[in-house]
């Protein structure tokens, strides 16, 4: 159920529907007169799009997070936050060559991207990478701070998708597609490690703590040996059982 919805954008994409074609097209041209028109705008985008929200920062601040769920030995949600990042890069590179949709070709483009053009990647990166980190790292985050991770999550994910259009090398309908795929790509996995949890029988979690809240729980201390009741000890170190004088 939750890769209906790109199954969806798939079809209307692949059958040009006409509503959404005119969309396309009407944003590209408002957006790319813009652009010509904003040089200074353009470069800033540029360092957004190619820097500060670019795929490879994406999966270099998972890989960071993922690096400290194993110092902190939580294995299971390491290989969670691994398979759905990866999963969700060779996904959307499969769905990029099966459609091999066009990239737009506007007058006196301002940026150039290679590759296909439906679904966005840069989109479906930020998509599932943001997911990550938050189902990760929002159990270390106090109850009262948790609406600003999930502002800058939101904020990231449609600032990528703007940047994508705005620049002319995606359609809106592009970066609609790399946003479903990516929620359902982390969906199903989430799933499955939801499932994973019920088999150790820890509880449901909900999306407001994350996917592992025992993640702030303190490991326990392993038991100290046992080196006998001191009680039976003497005020001069002798046992007290017959060691009077």
């Amino acid at each position: 159920m939750t890769s209906v919805p790109f199954a969806l954008a798939l079809v209307l994409v692949e059958s040009r529907w006409p509503p959404l074609h005119r969309l396309d097209q009407a944003t590209a041209e408002r957006l790319h007169t813009t652009a010509l028109a904003h040089p200074g705008w353009v470069r800033f985008l540029g360092v957004l799009s190619d820097f500060v929200w670019d795929p490879a920062t994406m999966r270099f601040l998972v890989a960071v997070c993922v690096a400290w769920l194993v110092t902190r030995r939580a294995w299971r949600l390491a290989a969670w936050a691994c398979v759905t990042a990866v999963a969700g890069g060779l996904i959307g590179l499969l769905a990029k060559s099966a459609v091999e949709r066009a990239r737009p070709h506007l007058p006196d483009p301002v940026a150039h991207a290679p590759g296909f053009s439906f679904p966005s990647g840069h989109a479906m990166t930020a998509t599932t990478s943001c997911a990550i980190l938050l189902l990760v790292l929002l159990p270390v985050v106090p109850r009262m701070w948790r609406p600003l991770p999930w502002a800058l999550a939101l904020v990231t994910v449609a600032g990528v998708g703007y940047t994508r259009v705005a620049l002319g090398v995606h359609w809106v309908s592009d970066v609609v597609g790399g946003w479903l795929l990516g929620v359902a790509v982390v969906a199903a996995t989430t799933l499955a490690f939801e499932a994973w949890r019920a088999d150790t029988g820890r509880r449901r979690t909900t999306m407001t703590e994350g996917l592992e809240p025992e993640l702030t729980e303190p490991e326990p201390e392993a038991p100290q040996a046992d080196t006998g009741p001191s009680a039976d000890v003497g005020p001069h170190g002798r046992t007290g059982a017959g060691g009077a004088t």
